[in-house]
């Protein structure tokens, strides 16, 4: 989220509530910007329209780079930095170099996708988080609503709200 931004968001004790009211809000031609739950919500994604992540994309790439890694350290040490004949076996003996190439893909993938989900969430260990109602961790879910990405007022906005089943509703400006 960027400073300066005005957003209004509404409060919702169940879930089911708050996946019928994605429905109402968005066939008003709303915009929603974000939802915020405790949990995760099944459908949610689907409901708010998100496209499938990419981070698996992201994940066989950091694999990939891990394998290459691996192996080609592993050829260039064992068969021509300091070639070494360990158990009669080649100096470039491929099959005895996959363990260590599997486990160095995974700790690659592993550390790339972390690295990845946190750059893309915008999480930083300096950060303060922006959280529109500390409730949202505990027990409630939170639909926010960007006022710039949408034509309605406020007043329209707390009204289309209050109808979809908003237990309350709320402005804030970060």
């Amino acid at each position: 989220m960027e400073s300066g931004k005005n957003y209004v968001y509404g409060v919702f004790d169940q879930e089911e509530a708050l996946l019928s009211a994605v429905q109402k809000v968005r066939e008003s031609d709303v915009k929603i910007d974000e939802c915020y739950t405790p949990y995760p919500v099944h459908g949610l994604d689907d409901a708010l329209g998100y496209k499938r992540s990419r981070i698996s994309v992201a994940a066989f790439m950091f694999g990939l780079t891990g394998t290459i890694l691996a192996f080609t350290m592993m050829i260039y040490m064992m068969g021509i930095d300091w070639p070494m004949i360990i158990g009669g076996k080649d100096h470039i003996a491929i099959p005895s170099f996959v363990p260590v190439g599997f486990e160095v893909t995974v700790l690659l993938a592993a550390f790339g996708m972390v690295g990845t989900f946190f750059v893309i969430s915008n999480l930083k260990p300096y950060g303060k988080p922006k959280t529109f109602d500390i409730r949202s961790t505990d027990d409630k879910h939170i639909m926010a609503i960007d006022l710039a990405n949408n034509k309605k007022s406020v007043a329209e906005l707390n009204e289309i709200l209050k109808s979809s089943g908003a237990s309350e509703v709320n402005e804030k400006k970060f």
